[in-house]
């Protein structure tokens, strides 16, 4: 089915509101703010939140729908995207109709109707990245990445501000919890160690590799298990498994038809004054300098795609080893928004080195696109 043209599915008075909303000037948080926040989460706390979200999450969605009407190269017109800003439509229409929030009963059904916005939007990426390789089908001729830096720019903006509205939301949400675990505050873990979370992460990537190849080279991880901070470790999570499913496809690959044993991936956890840096180091032949430039734009992938035209992601993500294109620039807008930043070196012919550097001061504010 395709999807209708903005004016014909939604109300006049909607789209003028959605360009008034626009226009209104974000308001950025800093992880410290958030944790000192969060941690007494009274009523009235969580009243403040809520009306804080109230108002922050329609300008936030607003820009992101108004940037999805009006993409280069004919993108906006892909069914995928136009499914994406009907998303993104449908979420300021209801964040707008709720009225507004003077008491605790107000602030507990405002929370579980953003809990439904966040849901709405869980396959946001994948939708996004089917709406850029259907616009790669229709530029037959050869696509010039340099090009195509509006999509890039796009894009950046685009999944930052998403990654914001995620953590906002899913932040405010997770206040509510009974039962929070030792030391959380919402998404944020005050004492989390980096060692831990990249030992899970690798596990993870670990057994898809195995699943997909059969084999998986060894991860050595060094660092002080004992030493933690704040962070959010779902950020870190997603990040150091992005980096070490790259180095496990990359080793294995170049090791499969070889009679040698494939060399371990090493991680190395680092704990500086200003930065947390976590190192992926593999020996899977490198990136030749002349891809470097690509690794971090959205409309390259050496995999072949995982998404199908016709697939269906309504259902639940089923990860892959790689393809969608947007590990690497993603994982590096997860670095930066709390200031942090994701490099990548490479000696072709030997290996590549990944190094991410978290912030660990948390008073840096949310970049906001």
């Amino acid at each position: 089915m395709a999807a209708k043209k903005v004016c014909e599915s939604y109300s006049k008075s909607l789209i003028d509101e959605v360009n008034r909303w626009g226009c209104m000037k974000q308001t950025g948080v800093s992880l410290k703010y958030m944790m000192e926040f969060g941690s007494r989460p009274s009523d009235r706390n969580l009243l403040i939140s809520a009306q804080f979200l109230h108002k922050e999450l329609p300008i936030r969605i607003a820009r992101r729908a108004i940037e999805l009407e009006n993409l280069p190269y004919g993108l906006s017109e892909k069914p995928a995207v136009l499914k994406v800003r009907d998303w993104y439509l449908d979420s300021f229409r209801d964040v707008r109709a709720f009225t507004e929030i003077k008491t605790t009963t107000d602030e507990k059904d405002f929370t579980q109707m953003i809990k439904a916005v966040k849901v709405r939007h869980n396959n946001v990426v994948p939708m996004m990245a089917l709406g850029v390789q259907q616009l790669k089908k229709d530029l037959k001729q050869k696509i010039v990445y340099e090009d195509l830096d509006e999509i890039h720019q796009f894009l950046d903006r685009f999944y930052m501000s998403r990654i914001g509205i995620r953590m906002l939301i899913g932040q405010h949400v997770e206040l509510h919890n009974p039962n929070p675990p030792p030391h959380c505050v919402g998404y944020i873990h005050t004492r989390m160690s980096p060692v831990e979370v990249a030992r899970n992460a690798s596990e993870d990537a670990r057994a898809i590799c195995l699943r997909e190849y059969g084999s998986a080279p060894d991860i050595n991880i060094y660092g002080d298990p004992s030493f933690t901070f704040p962070y959010v470790p779902t950020h870190l999570h997603l990040m150091v498994f992005e980096l070490v499913k790259n180095s496990l496809r990359a080793v294995q690959e170049r090791f499969m038809d070889s009679d040698k044993v494939s060399p371990p991936i090493r991680i190395i956890v680092a704990d500086g004054i200003e930065d947390v840096t976590i190192k992926v180091s593999d020996e899977g032949g490198g990136i030749p300098r002349s891809g470097l430039p690509k690794i971090f734009t959205y409309l390259y992938s050496t995999a072949k795609n995982p998404l199908d035209e016709n697939s269906d992601l309504g259902i639940a993500d089923n990860v892959t080893m790689a393809g969608y294109g947007c590990g690497l620039p993603i994982s590096r807008l997860y670095a930066r928004y709390f200031g942090g930043d994701l490099q990548i070196i490479s000696m072709e012919g030997y290996g590549t080195d990944a190094y991410l550097h978290l912030s660990r001061l948390g008073d840096s504010q949310e970049p906001l696109p």
